[in-house]
């Protein structure tokens, strides 16, 4: 059997205002064809399958849209929800679309029931076992797992128990293979910025050691593609959601097991519909550098490290780089600047024209220049005069 690890498709979301409906249509097409050409039986889905819990109607649509091409592509698809799901909007029916083979594991009361499939043909022979644990937020579900204290790790290693349980159950007889989907943060894994956090401090990082002992173990919720260990893996999501991804190669794991248990897994990976550039320079270098042209037709993240922050510096970055989406400025030397606050600077300016050249250094990150500087005194002075004539 050939199963597919995908995880945090995030359907619905934006990056950085720019609507991403089209590319993540664009990937589905990807998935749909790997999945035909490759002759995929089972696609994993670990989580965060939508960006919010009250997805739109075009959305929801994209995802019905996308089981069916799935399922008639021959595949089955095994899903569990993440920490931006509504558990139990994304669950609805799913013992009504299990027999159409997309199998939904959403709930806690399903964190003991696989999806059984034979790997011979043998009436008592192998099985393979998926389990999914969805997102397990603390303290909501502590309770009914029955532990204390209410942390990720309890929880987590309460569900894992539960899964070893159920294999230990099913194995007597007969050789059963698990494969585990979780939506977790575990220990050693890189994150990136669009990820959401799932508690302060890092406690929400559970230890690898929690997944030993099952076959596979197929993670969701940070969006860098990583191994963690030879069984514990991150597919990552399949599109940057942030330019912290840009130098990401976005993808998945073919995983192959048979009667034996896991035998190969390997790299998929998807074709991004736009670049994203991470460009750093003066504004002349980066509007007449050959070496940014490729940046031309990406979504670009730019800082700008001239010493005075030029005037209208985002209209001119997009008569050549149409999609800046985020720009900044990092002037150099200014580490070696004064660290005076502006209230400090503020009551030593000894005139009024001092004090509103300063306010629009303060809040433009440049100096006044002599034209500005004329304005403004001029309307201190229409200000003086009109004040001696009442």
């Amino acid at each position: 059997m050939r199963l597919l690890h995908t995880s945090d498709w995030h359907l619905g979301r934006s990056f950085h205002g720019v609507g991403m409906l089209d590319a993540q249509q664009d990937f589905i097409d990807q998935l749909v064809e790997f999945v035909s050409t490759e002759k995929v039986d089972v696609v994993l889905i670990a989580g965060d399958v939508y960006d919010r819990a009250l997805p739109g109607v075009d959305v929801v649509r994209l995802l019905d849209d996308a089981l069916v091409r799935l399922t008639d592509a021959g595949a089955q698809v095994v899903l569990t929800s993440g920490n931006h799901d509504s558990a139990i909007r994304l669950g609805f029916a799913s013992r009504l679309l299990e027999r159409g083979g997309v199998h939904l594991r959403t709930r806690l009361a399903e964190l003991d029931v696989p999806v059984l499939f034979p790997l011979d043909t043998a009436e008592d022979g192998p099985l393979l076992a998926i389990y999914g644990i969805p997102w397990l937020e603390p303290r909501l579900v502590a309770e009914q797992l029955g532990v204390e204290p209410a942390s990720h790790f309890e929880v987590t290693r309460a569900a894992t128990a539960k899964i070893r349980a159920d294999v230990a159950t099913r194995a007597s007889g007969r050789t059963v293979h698990s494969v585990v989907l979780a939506h977790t943060f575990a220990s050693g894994g890189i994150s990136s910025d669009s990820e959401r956090d799932l508690s302060i401090g890092g406690v929400g990082a559970v230890p690898l050691d929690l997944f030993d002992g099952f076959g596979y173990t197929a993670l969701g919720h940070l969006h860098g593609r990583q191994s963690l260990s030879p069984t514990v893996r991150y597919s990552g999501s399949p599109l940057a959601y942030s330019f912290s991804e840009a130098k990401h190669r976005k993808g998945g794991w073919l995983v192959e097991v048979d009667a034996t248990g896991i035998t190969d897994v390997r790299e998929v990976r998807w074709d991004a519909p736009r670049a994203l550039a991470v460009l750093r320079g003066t504004l002349d270098h980066l509007l007449t550098a050959e070496e940014h042209a490729w940046a031309e037709t990406a979504y670009c993240q730019i800082t700008l490290t001239d010493s005075q922050r030029p005037a209208q510096a985002m209209d001119k970055l997009r008569a050549r780089f149409p999609d800046t989406l985020v720009l900044g400025f990092d002037p150099e030397g200014a580490a070696a600047a004064t660290t005076t606050s502006y209230s400090s600077r503020l009551a030593a300016a000894d005139d009024d024209l001092s004090i509103c050249c300063g306010f629009l250094e303060h809040v433009r990150g440049r100096s006044t220049d002599e034209s500005e500087a004329a304005v403004l005194a001029e309307a201190l002075e229409a200000v003086r005069l009109g004040e001696m004539s009442r």
